[in-house]
């Protein structure tokens, strides 16, 4: 099962379980968490949904094998793809109740989606971040609007053009997560979110989102995910996403690396 979900009183915990794959994204994945998100803002019983995932790591990203047959087919099925993730990251960002995300070690490519979608994160120092789409030859186009409004749009250009790893301490300064704790502590620090959710008014924290969308001119509207959709289909179809992939999965460099020997 690549993903668990258990009540825990007021809590719902959608935990990424597939560690043997540092929990990587597939379309299987990315569907079961469509349905668990949407089954936990509709369950009366739940307050506040944790979203968290086993083993060492947060998520790699998007599986390689799966990317490697979306690479093999053509633009229209790469963005009927794209959309179900794009539905995914909506899905966690508009939930009906407050969401909140733990992470622990790698958090990489799609995988900011979801933190940034989420209403706030914790993350353990050791954790590490990366959008790591551009040495593949394609970029984080679907989780742009999360990771853009997260991060703003002057550290994105940044961060979308060099895929340097973001280490803890700097996805705090740069709003990546709200928290940075001692791993130790992240169990502790998570909980203490939750109480604090648990005081509020369930329908006023409903609104909150709202409110908040139309203060920062910000929604993530049909035509925000028709752009998304359409440009990472485009990507991966095109020249650079087949040898940026083909690269990576034969362990060599792209032909546009430089040679540094």
């Amino acid at each position: 099962m690549t993903i668990t979900s258990t009540n825990q009183g007021p809590v719902t915990r959608i935990t990424l379980n597939n560690p043997d794959k540092r929990n990587a994204f597939d379309d299987t994945l990315i569907e079961a968490m469509i349905e668990a998100f949407e089954r936990a803002g509709d369950d009366e019983n739940t307050r506040v949904i944790l979203l968290d995932a086993a083993g060492r790591h947060f998520s790699a990203g998007a599986d390689l094998n799966w990317m490697r047959a979306m690479g093999e087919l053509d633009a229209d099925r790469n963005r009927a793809d794209a959309r179900r993730l794009a539905t995914l990251m909506r899905t966690i960002d508009g939930a009906a109740k407050p969401v909140v995300a733990r992470v622990q070690g790698a958090a990489f490519g799609g995988a900011l989606g979801l933190i940034c979608a989420a209403d706030m994160a914790v993350a353990a120092d050791d954790a590490r971040f990366c959008l790591s789409e551009v040495k593949l030859g394609i970029l984080p186009a679907v989780i742009a609007p999360y990771v853009v409004r997260a991060m703003g749009p002057r550290q994105a250009r940044r961060y979308f053009m060099t895929a340097e790893v973001i280490d803890a301490p700097r996805a705090g300064q740069l709003g990546l997560v709200h928290e940075v704790v001692p791993a130790v502590d992240l169990d502790t620090t998570v909980a203490r979110l939750i109480t604090a959710l648990l005081d509020g008014a369930p329908g006023a924290q409903r609104r909150a989102r709202e409110l908040v969308h139309r203060a920062d001119g910000s929604a993530v509207d049909d035509a925000v995910i028709d752009y998304t959709a359409d440009l990472i289909a485009e990507l991966r179809t095109g020249a650079e996403g087949q040898e940026g992939l083909s690269a990576f999965l034969e362990k060599r460099a792209p032909n546009w690396k430089p040679d540094r020997n």
